[in-house]
């Protein structure tokens, strides 16, 4: 079993990590860059080392330092959360050469599953559905036409190194693919470090489906049922939800063995996450895979009754999925709302500052998941988001009810937040009636229109 764990991360997510060792006897390291010293993580951590100043370029992103922080902790495991290097081959392999247990899946698997072309050559291979597009990296923009002219408008951009909605562009014609092109490989190279772009069929405000899998390493892999993730702007996700409202009892399981099979394909390991689009007439097509743990993953934990980081921790430590993974059914309907430092009513604008009053909403079937305090300088050095509030309920129309009503609980001041506009979703008619597609918040935000 993992003895002393490091965690390379921040915030919520770290805080998480934190939890979970402490649950099984397992020794916490955090890491933190100078922005972060006030942070909760570092507080609750058994140990905590700076490596760095804000920038996440000087602290969080450097290998060279989080190792060295692992080495002088005398950590014998990593666990690198979300984001940062929590999908880099490259970081997972270094931690291999340094003897220190990386919490994730192999470099291998990591490096073919983060190069999305890469990836969408697997799900082919392993019979798994995908939108028609290029075979390949799209090299210039004569490419680019051809390509569009063959599988017809509106087409899709996409990065090969993508994440977060970063390097995409729609086009619904020749001259807006020109521009997208350019525009999305510069994008991607700046965010990257690798320009290489291919294009996709462009789907019409599809569901954006997520299946949850985890896999030991005696060759068990299970799915933990689906997520929705189509409230989104601008390919960040807004609130999620399991199980989704379009699934049914065979697309579930069409999408589940589809899942199992790709994650067999690539001999996948720990937790993962594949990503789907699906149409209203229920085709899906299979967009990424994550080869980590989600940020949403706590309503999958609530919905099945799991705890998904302890999970990952024993899977690194060679013990085989437990009986109720293995066995896993759903019993709750769970929704999940990201908290942001944002302001809706001035374009989504990131409002970093001092929490001034900070009261989180308890009762039955609520969760917080936050490293936020009354007195919490939120860095503007990261993303947005400082919390989130989870419910899980009997039935799904339980579960809005209940989060409508954490949501007027929740009380933080000093800053902006998101709170008000997920107010806003929970009484909308749409969205109560399971109604909704990637194109809801925009179509929400149009509705509304200007505030102010």
């Amino acid at each position: 079993m993992i003895k002393r764990l490091l965690i390379a991360n921040r915030g919520e997510i770290a805080l998480r990590c934190i939890r979970a060792c402490k649950e099984l006897g397992i020794r916490s390291i955090a890491v933190y860059s100078e922005a972060d010293i006030d942070s909760l993580h570092v507080q609750l951590a058994d140990e905590a080392i700076c490596i760095g100043p804000p920038p996440s370029s000087q602290s969080y992103l450097k290998i060279d330092r989080i190792i060295s922080a692992a080495e002088i902790a005398d950590a014998d495991a990593i666990h690198p959360g979300y984001g940062f290097l929590a999908e880099n081959a490259h970081f997972a392999e270094v931690c291999g050469q340094c003897n220190i247990k990386f919490v994730g899946p192999s470099p291998e698997a990591i490096r073919l599953m983060g190069d999305k072309n890469m990836a969408r050559q697997q799900a082919l291979k392993a019979g798994v559905p995908v939108t028609p597009g290029s075979d390949g990296i799209v090299e210039n923009e004569a490419e680019a036409i051809k390509i569009a002219r063959k599988i017809g408008f509106p087409v899709i951009i996409k990065a090969v190194a993508g994440g977060g909605g970063r390097g995409m562009r729609i086009a619904h014609n020749e001259v807006t693919l020109v521009k997208g092109f350019h525009s999305a490989r510069t994008e991607a190279d700046k965010a990257f470090g690798n320009s290489a772009v291919y294009i996709e069929k462009f789907v019409q405000n599809p569901h954006h489906i997520e299946f949850q899998l985890i896999a030991d390493s005696l060759g068990n892999v299970v799915h933990l049922g689906e997520r929705d993730c189509s409230v989104q702007r601008r390919n960040q996700k807004i609130i999620e939800e399991c199980p989704s409202p379009i699934m049914t009892p065979k697309l579930r399981e069409k999408m589940g063995e589809a899942s199992i099979a790709l994650a067999k394909a690539v001999h996948y390991e720990n937790a993962g996450t594949i990503e789907y689009l699906v149409d209203n007439d229920g085709n899906f097509y299979f967009m990424e895979m994550n080869t980590r743990i989600q940020v949403e993953h706590p309503i999958t934990e609530e919905v099945y009754g799991v705890d998904l980081v302890k999970q990952q921790l024993q899977i690194a430590s060679g013990a085989p999925l437990s009986h109720h993974v293995l066995h896993g059914v759903p019993r709750h309907h769970s929704i999940e709302c990201r908290i942001n430092a944002e302001d809706p009513d001035n374009n989504f604008m990131p409002c970093p500052g001092t929490i001034e009053l900070y009261y989180a909403p308890g009762g039955r079937g609520v969760r917080i998941d936050s490293h936020a305090y009354a007195g919490y300088p939120i860095p503007s050095n990261y993303d947005s988001m400082i919390a989130k509030l989870i419910v899980h309920a009997s039935t799904r129309e339980q579960a809005i009810a209940r989060m409508s009503r954490a949501l007027g609980e929740y009380m933080i001041t000093g800053i902006k937040t998101t709170i008000p506009f997920q107010q806003e979703i929970m009484r909308h008619m749409d969205f109560v009636a399971g109604k909704y597609d990637t194109g809801f918040v925009d179509k929400l935000l149009t509705e509304r229109g200007p505030k102010k």
